[in-house]
């Protein structure tokens, strides 16, 4: 059975740098969305179920990155520069059936259940 988990959200201010886990049960490629309240679900990052690759939405490339340890089983996502846009509850994803990046929300199948990241001005 499949299993995520995300933690280290909190509250920072714009500039600064927060990093968020998840701890995944298998070997799986990993996606992270955000949400802010009031708006859609958002494509931020995918990485490979092995990690040589990943993939940024514009909106974070070059302020975020993805990475990976399977011996720990946990995808992290560091995140600098933040911005006040940048508050959202923040979500990490399993795609399962292939082992490449995805950006599509339907194509992942199971889902952590959120943690919140607020960026004040």
């Amino acid at each position: 059975q499949v299993h995520l988990g995300e933690s280290g959200g909190g509250s920072v201010q714009a500039g600064g740098s927060l990093k968020l886990s998840c701890l995944v049960s298998g070997r799986y490629s990993v996606g992270w969305f955000r949400q802010a309240p009031g708006k859609g679900r958002e494509f931020v990052t995918s990485i490979t179920s092995g990690g040589r690759d990943s993939i940024y939405a514009d909106s974070v490339k070059g302020r975020f990155i993805v990475s990976r340890d399977n011996v720990k089983k946990i995808v992290y996502l560091q995140m600098n520069g933040l911005k006040p846009e940048d508050t959202a509850v923040y979500y990490c994803a399993a795609h399962l059936r292939t082992g490449g990046v995805a950006r599509g929300e339907y194509e992942y199948e199971y889902w952590g259940q959120g943690t919140q990241v607020t960026v004040s001005s």
